[in-house]
């Protein structure tokens, strides 16, 4: 049987695209580039959430205790480490605290045809937006009539240690799209924000503060701390730690 060309040609396009699935993120390149941040349906277009980051190789994931209110290993241990008060454990604590980050929908003007995306955003960014819209000279900027196209200038100034992010509206207003229909389509094509990021149960974020904890040790501790671990479970990671630092 000889070879579907139309399913090798379908199989080249996945690979290449990433499986034809689009991101739902937008991340801004150096240089400026012009977006508008879209409306929700609530109101509200600046969603905040708190992230936990460095535990170990786990990309980063939706803190339990400081989004939903539910007890979290991982805020009980970096509060310990915090307690502990040398350098080495409130060093730890800060890199595993939850952190603050900001996302709205937006449309990137020239890549409309990508649909609405998410854009993150840090806390000076997320400031400097609701300063523009509680001026009265701009007010809503994100109305599909008369609202306001935001240029973003992304890079790292000679000398920063990190990229900035300056915002600047323009000077007039416009509309989403000119098509109504097109108007419609984006308002309805917006990331459902809770579908977006994977929420992560306590045993779940247990096990991952298991397996971090487990990977700073060395052989001989890892299968102590194996042991008692399964023995007592939780619990017994933060004495356990608290005996290895102290030794």
């Amino acid at each position: 049987m000889a070879i579907n060309m139309e399913k090798m040609k379908q199989k080249l396009e996945n690979l290449q695209g990433n499986g034809g699935k689009k991101s739902s993120f937008w991340r801004p390149q150096d240089g400026e580039q012009v977006i508008r941040i879209v409306p929700t349906p609530d109101g509200d277009p600046f969603k905040e959430y708190w992230f936990h980051y460095n535990l170990g190789n786990n990309p980063g994931f939706l803190s339990p205790k400081k989004n939903f209110g539910e007890d979290c290993p991982l805020d009980n241990y970096v509060r310990d480490l915090y307690r502990q008060g040398d350098d080495d454990s409130i060093k730890m604590a800060k890199n595993l605290s939850a952190r603050q980050r900001f996302f709205s929908p937006v449309i990137v003007r020239g890549e409309e045809e990508e649909g609405v995306r998410i854009w993150g955003f840090g806390k000076m960014a997320y400031q400097e937006l609701l300063n523009l819209v509680l001026n009265p000279d701009y007010g809503d900027i994100t109305d599909t009539d008369e609202g306001t196209d935001l240029v973003i200038k992304y890079g790292k100034p000679p000398g920063a240690q990190f990229p900035q992010t300056s915002i600047t509206p323009r000077r007039k207003t416009s509309k989403l799209f000119d098509d109504d229909n097109k108007v419609s389509e984006a308002l309805n094509g917006i990331p459902d924000f809770d579908q977006v990021f994977e929420k992560k149960t306590p045993q779940e974020v247990q096990g991952m503060l298991d397996e971090f904890i487990a990977s700073q040790l060395n052989d001989d501790d890892a299968e102590e701390f194996s042991t008692e671990s399964q023995k007592y479970g939780g619990d017994a990671i933060d004495s356990k730690f608290d005996e290895l630092m102290n030794e």
